[in-house]
């Protein structure tokens, strides 16, 4: 009788364990992740060493099971947010998690891009066309535009790059007509859309679509990435300063531990993210002395409020620094005195 107790409660500590492990919630939770030092990530052929390190800051993110859901609630610098909010219905955790690692990879070429052109060594572009990745349902593209399509003019001006297309709708109005020139299964057709505004989006306006240049960067020296199974857009700052770093004489690290964060655009300019609080935490439990933080031009709550913010309540020596582009990170860094 006593046995048969003792298994009874055993196959309910077993069940109840597995329930709160194993069981997952409707929702994702993000944490502070780690902050890796670039040089294992990224060489240059032939690239010259620092003192110092250039650290790649990330942001650790799951759905919650039942325990983490509780620790998220309770512990600081923990987010839950609904798994509709990240993952859009219909898009499986391999779907979400294989377009991070393409935003990933767009990164390191934008970031080469960025750095090689600073450093004056050898760059090739070529264009191969801007392509419709997905379109918003609801939006004024849906059913007129379609995945796939190539983007080839928008009111009759070329496109070849997303840059081109996005710049062009910005200077326009909600109300206002484009008409957007594509290629589709060999035929050119053209489409008149009537833009809206994107109420998530600071009532920005524009069409209802996801875009992708399609272009290919050839480099000299050559340059690999090994950045293993981190996804997203946020470590191209970071890594257009390792890149630069390696291509050039100088120590930029000047023997400092420097992280930031901030996804870096072709003509290099610093974008926000989410997370930096996150991140903030991660750089400083690295021991990192300097983090950069995107600025958004100075607006109010910005990535580098949010930062200068963490750092105060963590009681955090390192120093925040706002950039706005990549030359902002670059120019600081020219400035900063060797470490004694």
């Amino acid at each position: 009788m006593r046995n048969k107790r003792y298994f009874i409660v055993a196959l309910i500590v077993v069940v109840l364990t597995v329930f709160l492990v194993v069981y997952r919630l409707p929702y994702y939770v993000y944490k502070p992740g780690g902050a890796d030092p670039l040089n294992p990530v990224i060489k240059v052929d032939g690239g010259f060493e620092s003192k110092g390190d250039m650290h790649l800051v990330t942001v650790r993110g799951g759905q919650a099971n039942v325990v983490q859901y509780v620790l998220a609630k309770i512990l600081p610098y923990q987010e839950i947010y609904p798994i509709d909010q990240i993952m859009p219905e219909g898009i499986t955790q391999d779907e979400y998690f294989n377009a991070q690692l393409q935003l990933m990879e767009n990164s390191q070429e934008a970031a080469t891009v960025v750095a090689y052109k600073a450093a004056n060594k050898d760059i090739e572009i070529d264009y191969k066309g801007v392509y419709v990745v997905a379109v918003i349902e609801g939006m004024p593209a849906d059913g007129k535009l379609q995945a796939g399509d190539n983007i080839t003019q928008v009111n009759g001006q070329p496109v070849e790059q997303t840059d081109d297309l996005i710049g062009f709708v910005e200077t326009k109005k909600a109300g206002d007509t484009v008409d957007i020139t594509v290629k589709r299964d060999g035929k050119e057709l053209k489409e008149s859309i009537t833009l809206e505004k994107f109420p998530d989006l600071d009532d920005k306006v524009g069409v209802g679509i996801q875009l992708v240049t399609d272009r290919s960067v050839e480099v000299s020296p050559d340059i690999t990435f090994s950045s293993g199974n981190i996804g997203g857009p946020s470590a191209g700052l970071m890594f257009s300063l390792e890149i630069y770093d390696q291509l050039t004489e100088n120590d930029l690290t000047k023997g400092y531990q420097i992280a930031g964060t901030g996804e870096i655009s072709y003509d290099g300019k610093v974008l926000p993210i989410g997370g930096v609080d996150k991140k903030v935490i991660a750089a400083n439990e690295e021991g990192c002395s300097i983090f950069f933080a995107p600025n958004e031009n100075g607006a109010s709550g910005s990535d580098y409020e949010v930062a200068v913010k963490t750092a105060k309540e963590i009681d955090s020596n390192m120093k925040i620094v706002p950039v706005d582009t990549f030359e902002d990170a670059l120019n600081y860094l020219e400035k900063l005195k060797p470490k004694k």
